[in-house]
């Protein structure tokens, strides 16, 4: 689904895991490639202020997945049509289901 791109996180709000001390998405999470300023959907990081997670792969950042995603609070649903979503509440791909003759 990505394409052959890597995506990681950029979120409103970050968290310290107690066993292992590394950060992890809190908030709305978003998709953003590294050596970019902006996430996926357009936002620019810095007035957005958005935190950088780039050891966070984005299919680690949904709430489906249970990883680094305890504390997310909403996915960015231009993000997750761009980079990919996996789960119940994606949708499945178009397909015509009257075509005309």
């Amino acid at each position: 689904m990505t394409r052959g791109r890597s995506y990681q996180v950029a979120a409103s709000g970050s968290r310290r895991d107690e066993e292992s001390g590394v950060r992890a998405p809190a908030g709305e999470v978003h998709a953003w490639q590294p050596g970019r300023n902006e996430t996926v959907c357009g936002l620019s990081l810095s007035r957005s202020r958005l935190a950088r997670l780039p050891h966070v792969r984005w299919v680690d950042a949904l709430p489906e997945s249970g990883g680094a995603a305890d504390r997310v609070q909403r996915v960015c649903p231009r993000c997750a049509a761009v980079a990919g979503r996996r789960g119940e509440d994606a949708r499945p791909r178009w397909t015509r289901t009257d075509p005309r003759p």
